[in-house]
């Protein structure tokens, strides 16, 4: 395995209160592999279908290892303020997937175009929260389509 394969160009590290319990999540639930991991120092590095994201156990740190990225105090849930978009191929298997689960899900599956100046742009969406509380964003492409704000101007 070469390192050229392990990077890209933004991969968030997520603090977890219980590097097993993320791990069964994300591999289990969301189909993410392992690519890698230090399990003396409660850290893995995730992939699923191109998108990477590093789990790092706050607990292990606290318990003797000399180096913590954390600015301030971490409670849960993890994450407020940010959601993790993340894109897969087939939305609808993954979302009845993480139903059986009983996973939190957060926003229900649902389709929702964007405006991006002169076109809107489709997702099949939905959120789940992770077992910290980081919130997860799945979406599926559905392209793109005449901006229906922009016929709204031209016709008035």
């Amino acid at each position: 395995m070469t390192n050229k394969h392990l990077i890209t160009p933004l991969i968030p590290e997520l603090c977890c209160s219980n590097i097993k319990i993320s791990l069964a999540f994300y591999t289990d639930v969301l189909g993410f592999e392992i690519q890698y991991q230090r399990e003396e120092e409660g850290f893995a590095m995730l992939q699923r279908q191109g998108s990477h994201i590093m789990l790092d156990e706050i607990s292990q740190k606290r318990k003797g290892m000399k180096r913590v990225w954390l600015s301030g105090l971490l409670e849960k849930p993890f994450g407020r303020g940010i959601n993790f978009q993340i894109k897969t191929s087939n939305v609808d298997a993954l979302y009845s997937n993480i139903q059986q689960s009983g996973a939190n899900v957060f926003l229900p599956l649902e389709e929702k175009w964007y405006r991006v100046n002169d076109i809107d742009v489709g997702n099949r969406q939905f959120i789940v929260l992770d077992p910290d509380g980081y919130m997860l964003r799945f979406v599926e492409d559905l392209g793109s389509r005449e901006s229906l704000g922009c016929q709204r101007m031209i016709t008035q």
